[in-house]
């Protein structure tokens, strides 16, 4: 792959803030480092697999989830760091430099991967085990089981397998990211009279890593062994005739952020085609590797991957733990799972143009249903008296009933538009395949601004009723994918209020012309005034606590590192401004150091939803104003990406956001986390005249089942 790191850049647009005397408040001691931070939350994750309040099944859900994040963090946050230290880029305002970050990176990951690998062999396993739901060790299998894992394997697995014997006329073979293989060590001679010394077995993707037993072998309907089990014990049968001395599973994992230069492309899908080619070989970032491997094998695997001794990561247990996680979808035990809930339906959806001119939708998901979203597309695909719908996409699953609407809605004779953002991470080839289907039916995609994401979710449709033209909005904190609507917790709003109907409309234009900069009359836009919107709101709570009015800021998000927010949180609370935040992940802001952050609470939420909405309440003296975002308070989201920020002006719908998506969450003492000026998370408990209190399960018991009004 070409190196893509020196070509040149779009400018950015230049915000201006209100400003303030930041000298003091840029100390590199004032900041968390941003990938630090990320990677903690996945102790906050595991915790989860390590609670016995939580359904045993779940808790197995929440370690592969770490696993799976941690995978993550090595493809796209430690590979960054890799990058800054290649090319000398500038130090994070935490002042750490990018070596220093990869040491510390090290360090916490290996206390991950120990405690994952501990709840796993020492909790999780006997568990599950107890309960019937059985992952079998190698040395357990009976004389009937290993009989048919032989048999499986000689018929389901060798025919497709393809060793590579390691000499001079077979080196080295290109290994997949995270891909699972086996190093084997040989002795004697093969028939060409060749030297054993090292093999290479690498597993398909074809191959499920998990094997389900059938109930007339184990005895047990809830039976399973990884692939890498059986591999590592009939690995002698594709060497016949030599000696198998040992054989040791690994899995290297590399950097998976594609780099393409829209400036120099005259096609963005054809030029990300040719990326997603080589995204599985780019450069190696972490060797995770059986913790009975020989010493000199292991540095072979660094030599050939071109890593250092601290990327290596020694496994007690399979080294894709990951993929357990198909046992949670195999095994249907309901009692050893959350109890299913029912989603709660808008009223009178069947005419919803009708229903929206009666006043605006508030859905806070997942527990009000994404139907009527679905519904408002379907619709409108179909109203003879819809004229145009515009739509971005940045994540909508590979079988989307919004891409079918869309697709009708063109076939229906719909002027339609859809900006596909075709850079989203790990969802690039779903991208790249419905927007193909999307052309094919007329639609017309645009793929959003160069140099820019476009992270907004807004949707837009064009209605004529009578002599007039109406426009009906929904705007949210999440994508349009019904999967995710039921496994995350995000906010909507449609509506169709005029000027709120115009912002989109003129962000549409902006996006798929090539209009200027726009005046919008509701909405705050990245990468032009929401960073700015932002800053002018914190520090007018500055000033209005500097003249004894009342002043608070309460901030939902996934993550914050802008340093510039930063700087103006510390900033008001200095001047005494209350500021309470709910960050899920990342944080680099240091709350409660003295003299600086004292009136800053910072916590994380970590529940059987994944906290995803972006809801920022502003006291503003009397005249409180409450927005929605689809934006983090990070530095991409703020000035590298095209991002939308709504308010909710209706009182009572604001009054609800407020309630459930802010207090509720400040309220919880089962499943959040609080961060101390440290740097450590600390587990909130119910205090000792406290009701205990979860805010998602509150949301559950009070809002699913029942019906808007």
């Amino acid at each position: 792959m070409k190196d893509k790191s020196s070509r040149r850049k779009p400018a950015r647009p230049q915000v201006a803030t209100d400003g303030v005397d930041e000298g003091p408040l840029r100390d590199p001691a004032l900041y968390f480092n941003r990938e630090l931070s990320q990677l903690d939350f996945n102790f906050r994750v595991l915790a989860q697999a390590q609670d016995a309040g939580v359904p045993l099944l779940e808790r197995l859900r929440y370690l592969c989830i770490s696993c799976t994040n941690l995978d993550e963090f090595f493809e796209i946050r430690a590979a960054t760091v890799r990058h800054a230290q290649d090319f000398s880029l500038p130090v994070a305002p935490d002042g750490l430099s990018p070596a220093t970050v990869l040491k510390r990176i090290h360090d916490r990951a290996a206390e991950l991967v120990v405690a994952q690998y501990r709840c796993w062999n020492d909790d999780l396993r006997p568990a599950l085990n107890a309960a019937g739901v059985r992952v079998l060790a190698r040395d357990s299998w009976n004389a009937k089981q290993t009989r048919w894992l032989r048999k499986y394997f000689r018929d389901e697995i060798m025919p497709v397998l393809s060793p590579l014997g390691l000499d001079p006329a077979h080196p080295f073979p290109q290994i997949l990211n995270k891909s699972l293989n086996i190093v084997v060590v040989l002795k004697g001679k093969d028939a060409f009279g060749r030297a054993g010394h090292l093999a290479i077995v690498r597993a398909p993707r074809s191959l499920p890593r998990i094997i389900q037993l059938p109930q007339k072998v184990s005895g047990g309907d809830d039976d399973f062994v990884f692939l890498s089990s059986v591999l590592s014990a009939f690995v002698d049968e594709l060497f016949p005739g030599m000696d198998v001395k040992g054989a040791y599973q690994f899995r290297v994992t590399r950097n998976s952020e594609l780099i393409v230069d829209e400036e120099e492309v005259e096609n963005l899908a054809l030029a990300l085609r040719d990326e997603l080619i080589g995204r599985g070989y780019l450069r190696a970032m972490r060797l995770e590797i059986a913790g009975n491997c020989p010493k000199p094998i292991v540095r072979t695997l660094l030599q050939n991957f071109e890593l250092p001794d601290n990327a290596v990561y020694r496994i007690d247990g399979p080294v894709n733990l990951s993929r357990v996680v198909q046992v949670y979808d195999l095994v249907q035990r309901p009692e050893l799972k959350y109890p299913a809930f029912q989603p709660r339906n808008v009223r009178n959806t069947e005419a919803i143009f009708e229903r929206i001119q009666d006043g605006d939708i508030l859905l806070h998901h997942p527990f009000d249903a994404f139907t009527p979203v679905l519904e408002l597309i379907r619709q409108a695909s179909e109203d003879p008296n819809v004229l145009a719908i515009k739509q971005t996409l940045y994540r909508t699953g590979r079988e989307s009933q919004i891409v079918d609407h869309l697709v009708q809605a063109a076939r229906n004779g719909k002027d339609v538009t859809v900006v596909v953002e075709l850079r989203a991470r790990f969802d690039e080839e779903a991208n790249l395949g419905f927007a193909d289907r999307l052309q094919q039916a007329g639609v017309q995609v645009v793929y959003g601004v160069v140099g820019y994401k476009t992270h907004a979710k807004m949707l837009l449709i064009v209605r004529r009723e009578g002599r007039k033209l109406r426009r009906y909005v929904h705007l949210g904190t999440g994508n349009y994918h019904a999967g995710t609507a039921r496994t995350y917790t995000d906010v909507g709003l449609i509506t169709a209020d005029p000027d709120i109907g115009s912002d989109v409309h003129q962000i549409f234009q902006q996006l798929s012309g090539m209009a200027p900069a726009i005046k919008l009359r509701r909405l705050l836009q990245s990468p032009f005034t929401l960073h700015a919107g932002v800053l002018h709101k914190i520090e007018r709570e500055a000033r209005h606590a500097c003249e004894g009015k009342p002043a608070r800021v309460i901030a939902k998000m996934n993550a914050l590192n802008e340093p510039q927010v930063v700087r103006a949180l510390y900033a008001a609370s200095q001047a005494g401004v209350q500021i309470d935040l709910v960050v899920r992940g990342a944080c680099t802001l240091r709350p409660g150091v003295p003299g600086v952050s004292e009136t800053i609470r910072v916590r994380s939420i970590v529940g059987r939803f994944l906290e995803h909405s972006r809801v920022y309440w502003f006291q503003n003296d009397r005249a409180p104003e409450i927005y929605c975002a689809s934006a983090d308070w990070l530095e991409r989201n703020l000035l590298r990406r095209v991002e939308t920020c709504f308010p909710v002006v209706e009182p009572e719908l604001a009054a609800r956001v407020k309630v459930e998506a802010l207090d509720n969450y400040l309220a919880d003492n089962i499943n959040a986390w609080e961060l101390q000026s440290s740097g450590t998370y600390v587990r909130v408990e119910p205090g000792a005249d406290a009701m205990p209190y979860s805010a998602q399960a509150s949301l559950l018991a009070k809002l699913c089942g029942g019906s808007n009004l």
